[in-house]
């Protein structure tokens, strides 16, 4: 995947494309990337089973979560972790554990709100619905209803003038509930009926759910000559994709002198607090398990974790064309510039000079141009999971990502270039 010997093309693209479609909820996510390490020959083990030492390529999914790691023949117990850390959860609208209601002739479905959506953005949108449900033997089961089933209708600009003159304003509880037909009762239950139905379960199978919406319109190239793509769920899917196939092509060095590892981590856009979260145990412990697994101590664990280093890659910030008042006047991050190295200096990214170097040299050794982004001093800056990385388990980590537009919204913008390039970084970043 290095540009200096490999031809640039958009396969990279379209495949991370289809991707996205494939994946509407983190747990579809991680079954796409555990289907894609599998092909390129890692096996899943189970967090109750014992862990042997032996070389390969291996993953361990809890929920939305996925951690991954080749181990290279004959490496020591103290070999160094090379970490791409990276989320799966996106903002959006969530069923409610009583999701059936109705109002005034219409029946709707009750949303909660996940994460910082650009609300608007789901108005008068065609809604699928997907998730996870838990049946009543025990077992789990994805769900995915890839059809226009629901709809955030928007008030007709007659029944509010204001709009156009004082913005859209919406309540997150009364404007945000979709409707997916007529009626004007309650029927409890009639949700989970419909995708028993759907499923060809028998009625009460379904006792449990993690459910959420998303628009069904497919990702697509934009653009006089196609330079752009749009779709859903680029933050941070884009990331987790280029992860997944850096990965896989480290594994296929036989010299590697650290053990890549791709951290997919889920609610990262509401904290990162719960146990696939990023500030919760499963990284630090599947690191650990993997150096006592090849023989190590404590003092073996400690060393590995001091020369570990992880890249938190996760979308930013492209300059926007009608708000360019609103970035720093001299970081202007643009599409199909490549990676952006993300600063902040209150540690909202874990960025220090040290890092910039690692990243660079990366970025050198794949022929990849990269970008600097800083937050205007006026304007609060997000964060990632870089910093909760860094101070829960004392590794150095370094922020980088992808340049965007429409962060949040149910449609995101990037270059049709970014995607294959931050690849080719995350690849010579995980071969050392």
């Amino acid at each position: 995947m290095n540009t200096a010997s490999r031809p640039f093309d958009r396969g990279h693209t379209d495949d991370l494309m289809s991707f996205l479609a494939a994946s509407p909820t983190p747990y579809h996510a991680v079954a796409n990337v555990a289907a894609r390490l599998e092909k390129a020959g890692f096996q899943q083990v189970a967090e109750t089973d014992a862990w042997d030492g032996s070389s390969g390529g291996r993953f361990v999914v809890r929920g939305g979560a996925i951690i991954a790691w080749y181990v290279p023949e004959g490496a020591a117990a103290h070999t160094p972790f090379r970490i791409v850390g990276a989320h799966t959860d996106s903002p959006n609208l969530r069923v409610k554990p009583q999701p059936d209601m109705a109002s005034n002739g219409w029946r709707q479905i009750a949303v909660e709100i996940y994460g910082g959506p650009l609300l608007n953005s789901w108005l008068d949108r065609d809604l699928g619905l997907a998730g996870r449900v838990s049946l009543r033997d025990g077992t789990e089961r994805l769900v995915n209803v890839d059809r226009a089933l629901l709809r955030v209708p928007q008030l007709a600009v007659h029944l509010d003038r204001s709009v156009t003159t004082d913005g859209l304003k919406l309540d997150k509880q009364r404007h945000m509930q979709p409707i997916w037909g007529l009626g004007g009762d309650v029927h409890e239950g009639d949700l989970m009926a419909f995708l028993e139905d759907e499923y060809g379960l028998g009625r009460g199978d379904i006792t449990g759910w993690d459910l959420m919406t998303y628009a069904i319109e497919a990702p697509s190239y934009l653009g006089r000559d196609k330079e752009l793509v749009a779709g859903p769920r680029m933050d941070n899917l884009l990331s987790v994709h280029a992860g997944a196939a850096a990965l896989a092509e480290a594994a296929k060095r036989e010299d590697l002198p650290y053990i890549p590892v791709l951290a997919a981590f889920d609610h990262e856009e509401n904290g990162s607090q719960s146990d696939t979260g990023a500030d919760g145990p499963l990284l630090g412990g599947v690191l650990e398990r993997s150096v006592f697994a090849r023989g190590g101590s404590y003092e073996d664990r400690a060393r590995a974790f001091a020369a570990t280093i992880c890249l938190s890659s996760d979308t930013g910030h492209a300059v926007h064309p009608n708000y360019g008042e609103r970035h720093d006047p001299t970081h202007h991050p643009r599409a199909n510039g490549g990676p952006i190295l993300k600063v902040n200096v209150n540690n909202r990214y874990a960025t220090d000079g040290s890092g910039r170097a690692v990243f660079a040299a990366a970025c050198e050794k794949a022929g990849v141009p990269f970008q600097s982004f800083v937050s205007n001093n006026a304007m609060p800056c997000g964060t990632t999971i870089g910093p909760i990385t860094a101070a829960r388990h004392g590794i150095k980590t370094v922020d980088i990502g992808a340049a965007i537009l429409s962060m949040h919204s149910v449609r995101e913008l990037c270059g049709a270039d970014d995607p294959f390039l931050l690849a080719n970084a995350l690849t010579a970043f995980l071969e050392g």
